[in-house]
């Protein structure tokens, strides 16, 4: 069992220069214990998610690291020129030497696209042309497309990725619906929904799946750990509020609710439905067997900094983990 890593990169109280460089600090951990592959959210103007522009902060990733992949999950297509995410992306292949993981999505938040001049409507179509245009430019040496949104005709392209045909895509998923479109595409999928909710996902993926190579299935999980369960808990009780906070911040501004409806406000919740794991390493190492059997899933994604978490606190959370629960990991 592969064991990766999500990060909103959430905003928290040190200056953001700090911020960046111990989110660096951070990423250096996970490549030093072994961790598959880190994957970056996309958000703007918003607390959530300082990594606005994933390309930028990625790059800083790959000099960073040795043997960790890396990506975002997702590129928020309709926000992007597509020849020109094309270009980052086989720079970021090029940089790391073939560790660029590509996960692309249409972006969560209407708010989000809606700032930047793009109605929520159009995301879908905007993102399965953006789609199309990155396959062929991925693969070719000229592009031409005439859609509804994009258009070129004969553009050379002059950079090509270090993986062939092209890097590994990703896409994130939160209904049955979503997880079969992914399986249709042959791209990896990456859930954080309710495991019982999972379960339904990954079997709809896997009849709707397409590719000939094996799909990495991923469940994603909040994770906090100390010597005890009640350390550990103390720990993510405190922290998770405000990431909380800021994943409702712009859906309070306007009056809205997110997709799937609001997130439970305290962390023992969230525990109690499967979604964030604290304790002990035994008893993570057993939370996360059981979760992967119920949602069929073969792919852990831990998400171990986020609210108001110390970079020592995440450090040792990372620590555990590398030194406990992944030799019984990878033995399931």
């Amino acid at each position: 069992m592969k064991v990766g890593v999500f990060d909103h990169l959430d905003r928290n109280e040190r200056p953001l220069h700090a911020f960046y460089e111990e989110r660096l600090k951070i990423v250096e951990a996970y490549d030093r214990g072994g961790f598959y592959a880190y994957h970056t959210a996309e958000h703007h103007a918003t607390p959530l998610g300082l990594a606005a522009s994933p390309s930028v902060f990625l790059a800083a990733v790959a000099q960073r690291t040795q043997r960790l992949r890396f990506g975002p999950l997702v590129y928020t297509l309709p926000l992007h020129h597509p020849l020109r995410v094309v270009e980052e992306i086989c720079m970021l292949d090029q940089l790391s030497r073939g560790r660029f993981e590509l996960g692309v999505g249409r972006g969560i938040s209407p708010i989000e696209t809606a700032y930047f001049g793009v109605n929520p409507d159009h995301r879908q179509k905007m993102y399965l042309e953006a789609l199309q245009i990155l396959r062929r430019a991925l693969t070719g040496r000229t592009l031409t497309f005439h859609g509804e949104f994009y258009h070129y005709a004969d553009v050379p392209i002059e950079l090509e990725p270090f993986q062939k045909p092209h890097p590994p895509f990703w896409a994130g998923a939160g209904t049955p619906e979503g997880a079969e479109a992914t399986g249709r595409n042959g791209f990896n999928l990456v859930a954080n929904a309710l495991t019982s909710q999972i379960r339904t996902m990954t079997d709809r993926y896997r009849a709707a799946f397409k590719g000939t190579h094996t799909p990495m299935l991923g469940l994603a999980r909040f994770v906090i750990m100390g010597e005890t369960d009640a350390e550990a808990l103390t720990i993510a009780r405190r922290a998770y509020p405000l990431w909380h906070r800021h994943f409702h911040h712009l859906f309070r501004m306007h009056g809205t609710i997110p997709a799937g409806g609001d997130r439970p406000p305290h962390f023992d919740q969230i525990k109690d439905g499967g979604r964030g794991i604290a304790g002990s390493p035994a008893t993570v190492v057993r939370m996360i067997k059981a979760q992967m059997e119920e949602a069929g899933t073969n792919y852990f994604v831990g998400q171990f900094a986020f609210g108001d978490l110390t970079i020592s606190e995440v450090l040792r959370t990372v620590d555990l983990f590398t030194r406990e629960v992944m030799p019984a990991l990878s033995e399931a």
